[in-house]
């Protein structure tokens, strides 16, 4: 086993938490009510501690002295390989719950996979992190039937959030090299077998929300290889500015 390929894995899970987990903290305070506020800022620091445990082994196979924070603030945009869906931005609410509940599906069933891993370390992190999951999905699931069948602005909000986020979510399921590499060990999830149960998933939640299933068949990718949106930059300019203004810093 390549420790190359082993490091670029736990990166291409972490980076995904971390992102959505900064997209969520960016509305700590601006939430449509206290409870719900609170609520997203908790699921962006459960994100944060499960990115915490994948960088803190990634920094022990990569060693350098690599820790946890230069992993995290250190690199390069084109060097983050989060899925394009978890950087879109927080147009309103209704984007932000829904761009949640199709990551939190996606992220559940992986979850579930990854606790068969071969990697002691990695199964362990999903065993502990799929309980923090299990909420983050039951939320933004309940919301998304909420808002659809709620009133006539909060359907047309949730519906045109679908139909915009809706052509990022195919690439949850595209495989890098380094994935193919693990899968082949036992250690990687095949994430192409979660597809089927993914959709059908997203599908009777939306049905049941009263809202329409996207029938465009185009999708984005490009965010697995380090190719990000627009806004990837912004997000980093932002996460990363402590680190780069103060290096090696501590508190």
């Amino acid at each position: 086993m390549e420790k190359k390929d082993l490091y670029n894995y736990i990166l291409g899970i972490a980076d995904n938490p971390l992102i959505l987990g900064q997209r969520l903290g960016e509305l700590c305070g601006h939430g449509p009510s206290l409870e719900t506020d609170i609520a997203c800022t908790n699921i962006a620091l459960d994100l944060f501690g499960q990115t915490r445990s994948y960088f803190q082994y990634a920094a022990k196979i990569k060693g350098e002295n690599a820790t946890e924070d230069s992993i995290a603030f250190l690199r390069t945009e084109r060097e983050y390989t989060n899925v394009l869906l978890v950087e879109q931005p927080n147009t309103d609410f209704a984007f932000t719950i829904t761009r949640q509940f199709l990551f939190d599906v996606y992220h559940y069933l992986f979850l579930e996979q990854l606790q068969k891993s071969k990697d002691v370390n990695l199964s362990a992190i999903a065993h502990k992190a799929i309980k923090e999951v299990s909420y983050h999905q039951r939320f933004s699931s309940d919301w998304i039937k909420r808002l659809g069948d709620g009133t006539d602005e909060s359907k047309k909000r949730m519906q045109n959030a679908v139909n915009d986020l809706w052509r990022y979510t195919d690439e949850l399921f595209h495989t890098t090299e380094s994935d193919e590499a693990m899968i082949a060990e036992g250690i990687g999830v095949d994430v192409k077998k979660l597809k089927n149960i993914y959709y059908s998933r997203i599908n009777k939640i939306l049905e049941d929300a009263r809202l329409e299933i996207p029938e465009s068949k185009w999708f984005q990718k490009g965010g697995k290889h380090g190719l990000h949106t627009e806004y990837m930059g912004y997000i980093l300019s932002e996460m990363q500015y402590m680190q780069r203004t103060y290096p090696n810093m501590t508190w």
